[in-house]
Order: structure tokens, then sequence, then C-alpha cells
């Protein structure tokens, strides 16, 4: 094929970049891959489904090269300093007007840098969100760009076609302006952390307190998947049940060791959300949780030192699983709430103009959160696009309302066997924080006000207050 002829280029030939490359190859667009590695641009190559047109380059220039005008360029590579080596190697070789597109795991602040950068050269830069895993990249992820709205127009039917489908609707949009795409594909992870810890604890009540197996585990899950908590999530928890472990015939899950890894995203929601002075307290229990499993010396340690006596359930083995199941759906709608409402507050703060509606649309499929509660939601801010809660939609106070007593029997019963539950007890809190009228917050300003001088504000009156509380 002629140079200038092919229609998009990838910067990373990892397992995503290769996937969602060959993907845009099989819905007709002719594409070109640049790695130093020889063997992931041949890999590319072979790989390639026949009769679509694939190149693998080892030179950027080759790259730039190959690629009608303006240039349509990703890069898949790891965040932070490898992104700005790429971005420095690039530079020279771009015309005024080419794209630069990063898909991968950015944190904002550095996608607003960039942008500005690029911007100041005459070039066009987006942050992109890409969720959906090896699969999803190549059968169709839910993409989430933001930025430069007349560099989308460039993209956008290219995005469209390689995107997971929903009802025949393509799971991207354009999210908003600056780094929206990277801020909303940060929140989805940390929502993604909060689901896996919450999933994990209904896991350990099971497993640990009603002692099943694996093989009664897998039917439990199974069921839920085919009902109202019908998730990815769900459905890969379920099949992980059934997979062994080549080296001991056992089943692989019992072979994991209990140490949690992570890559920082949802540090990153966590962090910015104490800084927006927005609650995710779910999130933010499920980034503290991973960290404290690292801690398994300690925790064996303590685990001898604080022996705990087995303690029956007190309730019939079915009515319990019955709980479990309502419990995961309330704490599950929770951590949604938080990470929306945080995309929310966001948007306005930092002047992204983050589309809600479309937020969720591009959620239902392909990505890694993908359920069948993103309907509802999808639904609640149709209605109201500037809803600031979903849990102030009439329509999920219904679905809470039917779930809430049995989330706290899990929690009675998960203290009363002495089992960890950090998640879904966030999840309660923070409901029961949120619905009420009055906290006890108001001691707590007059403790700031009795020790630093930090004045209150009064009930009856307005205005800004001060007392000498020890006279």
């Amino acid at each position: 094929m002629a140079n200038n002829s092919f229609k998009f280029g990838m910067i990373g030939l990892g397992v995503m970049g290769r996937n969602l490359l060959l993907n845009m190859a099989d819905h007709g667009f002719p594409v070109v891959g640049f790695d130093k590695d020889t063997q992931k641009t041949s890999t590319l190559e072979s790989t390639a489904t026949p009769g679509t047109t694939v190149k693998g380059v080892n030179t950027l220039a080759e790259m730039i090269q190959a690629l009608e005008k303006p240039r349509r360029l990703m890069m898949l590579v790891p965040a932070g300093k490898p992104v700005d080596d790429v971005i420095n190697d690039l530079i020279p070789l771009l015309d005024k007007g080419d794209i630069v597109i990063d898909g991968g795991n950015s944190h904002y602040t550095d996608t607003l840098r960039r942008v500005k950068l690029l911007q100041e050269k005459g070039f066009h830069f987006m942050g992109v969100g890409i969720s959906g895993g090896e699969q999803g990249a190549r059968t169709g992820p839910s993409i989430m760009p933001g930025g430069d709205p007349e560099a989308y127009t460039h993209v956008q039917p290219l995005l469209e076609a390689v995107a997971a489908k929903v009802n025949g609707s393509p799971c991207v949009a354009h999210l908003g302006k600056d780094a929206a795409g990277h801020y909303v594909k940060m929140v989805h992870n940390g929502i993604e952390y909060a689901i896996m810890q919450l999933i994990s604890e209904t896991y350990d009540l099971l497993h640990r307190g009603l002692e099943l197996d694996n093989d009664e585990l897998y039917k439990i899950y199974k069921s839920w998947n085919e009902g109202e908590l019908q998730s990815f999530l769900v459905e890969i928890t379920r099949d992980i049940f059934l997979k062994k472990d080549e080296k001991t015939d056992n089943r692989l899950v019992d072979m994991i060791l209990d140490k949690a890894g992570a890559k920082g995203t949802g540090k990153w929601t966590s962090q910015d959300a104490m800084d927006l002075g927005l609650p995710i307290p779910v999130i933010d229990m499920a980034v503290s949780m991973r960290e404290l499993s690292a801690y398994k010396e300690e925790r064996t340690k303590a685990a001898t030192m604080y022996k705990t006596s087995t303690v029956d359930m007190p309730i019939p083995q079915e009515v319990f699983i019955q709980q479990v199941h309502d419990a995961l759906y309330f704490a599950t709608i929770i951590s949604y709430a938080q990470g929306l409402a945080m995309l929310h507050k966001a948007s306005i703060e930092l002047g992204m103009e983050i589309p809600m509606p479309e937020v969720v649309r591009v959620w239902r499929g392909g990505c890694i959160i993908r359920s069948s509660l993103l309907e509802v939601f999808y639904q609640s801010f149709t209605k109201n696009p500037d809803l600031p809660n979903i849990l102030l939609d009439e329509d999920i106070c219904t679905l809470l309302s039917a779930k809430r007593q049995n989330m706290r029997n899990v929690i009675i019963h998960a203290i009363h066997m002495g089992y960890p539950v950090a998640g879904l007890m966030a999840a309660l809190s923070y409901f029961d924080a949120y619905r009420s009228e009055r906290m006890p917050t108001n001691l707590i300003q007059a403790q700031r006000d009795y020790f630093g001088a930090h004045t209150y504000q009064r009930i009856d009156e307005p205005g800004v207050f001060h007392s000498e509380w020890n006279k």
C-alpha cells in the first residue's frame, strides 16, 4: 500500500495496542503499528485477519510517512514518563493539525499539561479512556474520548466502528473538554475497585461463612448473573470457580495468594475525590483493603494472636444467600452513585462539561463495570441530566428500599461471625449518612471552635459565629 494511505497508527503493540489495531483493521481501516520490538510488529502482521490491511514498522518516521493527513495516531504505552518520551520523539515528525491520542491510563493532570503543550505547537491532543481488557480491545471496547471536539470529528467514525454496541448504539461518545476522557476512565476504575471488593466480601461470607465449595459458588453466582445482578464482574466471578489449576488439580482460585495488586487508578480516584470534597467511601475502602492485603505476614501473625472461634450462621442457608445477594445489589448501586456523583461535581468544578447520560450509555457495553443497572441509571440521567446523585432518583429509591433491610442483616451476621466486610459497611454508612437530615457534625463544629476558633453557623439565623467555650 502506498505511503500516506493508512488511516490510523498505533504506538505500542502490547496486548491492548495490537488487539485494538486489529479490531480497526477488521472494520475496513488500513492501519499501521509501531514498536521497537520487531517480534511485536511481526506478531501484529501474522495475527491480522486475512484480507485486512495491517503493517508493522519499527521506526516512528516510517509510521508517520505511512499515515494520511491529518495524521491520526494513538499511544498505548505505560502512563507517566513513557508517554512524554513518545510525545517528544513525535513532535519533530508531525505537521500542523495532526492528532495525537493517549489511550492509556494517564492521570488527567498529565493530560491537561500535554493538551496545552501540543496545542501551542499546532497539534491536537486527546486523552481517551479504553475499557474492556484484551478481549474488549479485539472485539469491542467501551471508549471514553475527551478533549478537542474538532479532533474528535476526525476519529469519531473509526472509534464508533470498533466500539462495543448495545442495541445498535456504539459505546463511545465525546465526554467533555480537556482531560474529561481520562477523568471518566479514572472514576470508572474507581467504581471497578469498589465492586470487585464487594464481590470478594460476598465470596468470603459464602465460602468461609457457609463453607460452600466452588461448585456451589459457581451455581450461586451463575443464578445471580441471570437476574438483577447481571454484570461482567459477576459473570467472570462465576467462571473463576470452575477453573482448575494445572499444577495441583485443585481449583485455581484456591491456589492464589490473597495479596491484591493495583496500578494506581483507584488511588487517584480517592485522592481527587478528597480534593473535590466529595465522599466516595466504598471506593476509598476498596483501595485500603487492597493495601491491607499486602501485609500478609502481619495478618498471619495477628490471626494466631486474635483467634476467633467458629460461629454458626443463625439463619437457614438459603435465607442468608438471598440476603447476601440483596446486600451486593444494594452496595453496587451505592458504588455507582459515589462515582457518578464525583463525575458530576468534577465536571462543574473543573469545567469539563461531562455529559452524564452519555457516560452511563458508553459504560453499558464493552467495559469492565458494564451491568444491567446501567440501563436504570441511563433512564435516570435521561430524565434529569443534572442529577447530582442517583440516590435522589425515585426509581433508585425504590430499588434500594427493597434491599436495605437485608443489607443490614448481612452486616449484622458478618460482625457476629467475625468476617471483614469493610466495603459493605462503607456502603451502608454512606447511605445512612446521605439520608440523614441531621448529622452529629454540629458537635464536631463545636469542638473545632472550642480548640481552634474555627467558627460555626447557627440553625436559627445566618452568619458565622465563635464562642468562648471555657468561660
